[in-house]
């Protein structure tokens, strides 16, 4: 095995720094642009009158699209940008704080709690009641 010198460790440092620095500056670059993007189409289309899920689809596919990331943004990770846009700037989404809470609504847990609803529950029998034929 092949040992370098004690003094190729120092250069070969700086440059894992700096390479270090520069690939997370450019991987978190455009969070916050994308971050004002995704608010700004979810804001509009509200205000504009669109459902929520219509919104958020337009509004998710800009930030999915658009981060300068080497990872896939997660649907969880892109309302909060949204969210912590636009509680950044209110100024800028009048109106919008009130559509907030509907990012973090879970539409699978609604839907199933509409289909238990419509679901009759059957009754309890007993065992001679269940195998007479």
């Amino acid at each position: 095995m092949a040992r370098y010198p004690a003094w190729l460790a120092l250069p070969i440092g700086i440059v894992t720094i700096y390479c270090t620095n520069v690939f997370n500056s450019a991987v978190y670059a455009g969070i916050n642009d994308t971050g004002e993007k995704g608010a700004k189409i979810y804001c509009y289309m509200r205000q504009s009158g669109n459902e929520h899920e219509v919104s958020w689809n337009a509004a998710y596919e800009v930030i999915k699209r658009q981060a300068n990331s080497l990872f896939k943004t997660s649907p969880k990770h892109g309302a909060v940008m949204i969210i912590e846009t636009v509680v950044e700037e209110p100024e800028n989404y009048e109106g919008c704080g009130s559509y907030l809470g509907d990012l973090f609504q879970n539409p699978e847990l609604i839907k199933e709690e509409i289909v238990k609803e419509k679901i009759e529950m059957p009754t309890k029998t007993n065992a001679a009641e269940r195998y007479n034929y």
